[in-house]
């Protein structure tokens, strides 16, 4: 075997390019340029392009040999794959959370959402969100359930980016009183409510992202 390896330059400069994402500096469709990059961070070009490879396995960035590097601008089928998937992820952690969730679960996932009341930045909205999430596949106690919502966390924060994108109308007010109310129907462990609120909190999200966007 090889020797195990040490978290390195590579991982920081990728973490450094996805906070930029995250917080807007460089939005769906934009240039990512090894020089630049190396620049700003003051590394060579190679961290830079292992750091590149890691995001484009996590779906932020898509790397083309007469293109570059541009940070992922989902399509119409990204979007429907994306949704179908954390759809079936998020109906089982719902299931599982009503089912399995002790007090201070439900408690977490309810902090989680008080977080978003004060919130006056779209781009913290979004992360508030994510984390919002994040606490509800914690509270369904299924390990393999929350690697799998892991895997596609990157990509569930950049659509969520997209959406911002096209449209802030109403969103920061909006947010945090959705969240409020799937707080809600989990502590009254409403199987069937919790699972129609969750679906129409996501349908929401894709309606404003779809309705832009034309199918290849």
């Amino acid at each position: 075997m090889a020797p195990a390896r040490r978290r390195g330059l590579a991982d920081e400069v990728a973490d450094r390019i996805r906070e930029a994402i995250f917080s807007g500096a460089y939005a769906p469709g934009a240039q990512l340029r090894e020089v630049e990059l190396s620049g700003a961070l003051d590394v060579s070009r190679g961290p830079v392009r292992e750091a590149l490879r890691l995001l484009e396995r996590e779906g932020l960035v898509h790397c083309a040999w007469h293109r570059g590097t541009t940070v992922t601008a989902l399509s119409a089928e990204d979007i429907a794959e994306l949704d179908s998937l954390r759809g079936a992820l998020e109906e089982l952690a719902v299931r599982q959370v009503i089912a399995h969730a002790s007090d201070e679960d439900l408690a977490a996932v309810e902090k989680a959402a008080g977080l978003m009341e004060r919130t006056t930045d779209e781009h913290e909205m979004v992360r508030l969100d994510i984390a919002f999430h994040d606490a509800v596949f914690a509270a369904a106690g299924h390990l393999r359930l929350q690697d799998a919502w892991e895997a596609i966390r990157c990509q569930v924060h950049l659509f969520l980016l997209t959406r911002i994108t096209h449209s802030t109308e109403g969103y920061l007010a909006r947010i945090p009183e959705e969240h409020r109310e799937l707080v809600a129907v989990l502590r009254a462990r409403d199987t069937d409510a919790a699972l129609r609120l969750f679906a129409a909190h996501r349908r929401l999200a894709v309606d404003v992202v779809a309705g832009t966007i034309t199918p290849n």
